[in-house]
């Protein structure tokens, strides 16, 4: 049941959380929360009508959360040690959860606690925030009531994935465009994603004459916001940022081009006063790309990934610029027999997306009524990316992700066994990979290095027991 006003969210939580005058979150009854309540504060996030409502229940679900120990943190310790070679032997998955996001964040969590793990990153795009629409609180949001209705506590990484540069715009006026990266940045962090991958590798250009000129915008860009980063993370908290060399779908990295941008890097981040702190990674292209290469009849071509890129630059990565290593991108519709090799030549991160969207569209436990309509708007809706050449197969594949936003409300309205059933699936899907990734027995290596910092929340324009205390109504 849809929540109009605060007061009646704040009413439904009677008995299970109470809030006192000065805004501070008791829970009263664990077993009641996050068996029932939970995923009613999860569903006001996420399709509140009212932006009161979905406001307040983020800032419920983030101090309730506060209190029972899920707490949003940044990676960066985790792979400090591992630039130092103080840890190996595993690749973290960094999943983006498009759809049903509170529902599939929970079966990753079961996933990772059968295996013991705590190596894992929750992740959406710049791009994914658009037509999911879910910006970067609500996110936060999904995930932490995933944590608390599965009972894991512990750190909690969430990450801001490919906070990428328009080119276009970039050129048209820079610092417009930079701006609102940092703009996207300090909503992001504010929301406790502790992990920002800057991608800025859309500005290189290749038809400059050197590899450093090349680089040039890609490596000052993200030193700027590196340095941006710095003076907005909370105290305490070291956001971990990672940069990238080479874009998703282009050719393939080259030792050259790391050496060229972080040259580059480190000289823009000293004339910026700034340090290296939270470069933490560098993301490389091998031959993959997002979403992988769509077949005329909608299936997926194999990809040549060359695994001698991730060696290589990985290990020049820890070995001459203390980072943890290379990051993989676009992975998640490769073979299962390719995850294996990804710990094996020394992978820091995976990124895991489409193959996950896509086992929630071509479940057989997705009602195929709102299939056939999420289709058909995606056709009307759409149609001007649908591409010369392309078979009607191809263009759905592409263009479904689009419907995942304006469906939000459908997939939540779906019974609770066609709802258990696909989560199953996708539960089965997260064991495989994580199991391949070998992030098993990785808990008790993150709690022992990652510092979890416990930042508390103002209600949001002053609210406190779902009074308004502003002289502003819910309406």
């Amino acid at each position: 049941m849809a929540r109009k006003t605060t007061g009646e969210l704040a009413a439904s939580l009677k008995g299970v959380v109470e809030i006192d005058s000065k805004g501070g979150v008791t829970v009263k009854d664990k077993k009641r929360l996050a068996a029932e309540v939970i995923e009613t504060l999860a569903m006001e996030s996420a399709v509140a009508d009212i932006p009161a409502v979905k406001d307040y229940a983020n800032w419920l679900i983030w101090e309730i959360g506060r209190e029972l120990g899920v707490q949003p943190a940044s990676i960066f310790e985790l792979y400090l040690a591992r630039g130092r070679g103080e840890i190996s032997g595993f690749s973290v998955p960094a999943v983006n959860l498009r759809g049903m996001t509170f529902h599939s964040a929970r079966a990753m969590l079961r996933a990772a606690k059968r295996l013991h793990a705590g190596a894992f990153i929750f992740e959406i795009a710049k791009s994914e925030m658009g037509y999911t629409l879910q910006r970067p609180a609500e996110y936060t949001a999904q995930v932490a009531a995933a944590a608390i209705a599965e009972g894991y506590t512990g750190p909690v990484f969430i990450q801001g994935d490919h906070f990428q540069a328009n080119i276009k715009k970039f050129r048209e006026d820079r610092g417009k465009e930079v701006q609102s990266l940092r703009d996207l940045i300090t909503e992001a962090v504010g929301a406790g994603f502790y992990n920002i991958d800057i991608d800025s590798s859309t500005l290189v250009d290749l038809s400059k004459g050197t590899v450093l000129e090349q680089q040039r915008d890609n490596f000052e860009v993200a030193a700027e916001l590196t340095a941006f980063i710095r003076k907005i993370e909370p105290a305490g908290v070291t956001v971990s940022v990672g940069g990238e060399i080479g874009e998703v779908g282009k050719k393939n990295s080259t030792e050259e081009e790391l050496h060229a941008f972080m040259t580059g890097y480190k000289e823009t981040l000293a004339k910026l006063g700034a340090d290296l702190r939270g470069l933490a990674k560098m993301s490389v292209q091998t031959g993959t790309s997002h979403g992988g290469v769509v077949l005329p009849d909608g299936t997926v071509a194999k990809v040549a990934l060359d695994f001698s890129v991730l060696d290589n630059l990985g290990r020049v990565g820890r070995e001459k610029y203390a980072m943890a290593g290379a990051v993989q991108h676009g992975a998640s519709t490769l073979p299962e027999d390719a995850f294996d090799k990804f710990p094996a030549v020394g992978t820091a991160e995976v990124h895991l997306a489409t193959g996950f969207q896509n086992l929630l569209y071509d479940s057989p436990n997705l009602p195929s009524a709102l299939r056939d309509r999420i289709y058909a708007w995606v056709k009307e809706n759409c149609k001007d990316e649908w591409k010369a050449g392309d078979s009607e197969q191809q263009f759905i594949y592409k263009a479904r992700k689009k419907g995942i936003g304006p469906f939000k409300k459908d997939f939540w309205a779906l019974p609770a066994e066609a709802k258990d059933r696909i989560m199953a699936e996708l539960e089965t899907k997260f064991h495989l990979i994580f199991s391949k990734l070998r992030i098993e027995n990785t808990f008790e290596v993150v709690k022992d290095r990652i510092p979890v910092i416990a930042v508390r929340k103002a209600p949001p324009s002053g609210r406190v027991e779902g009074k308004e205390l502003d002289g502003e109504g819910d309406d």
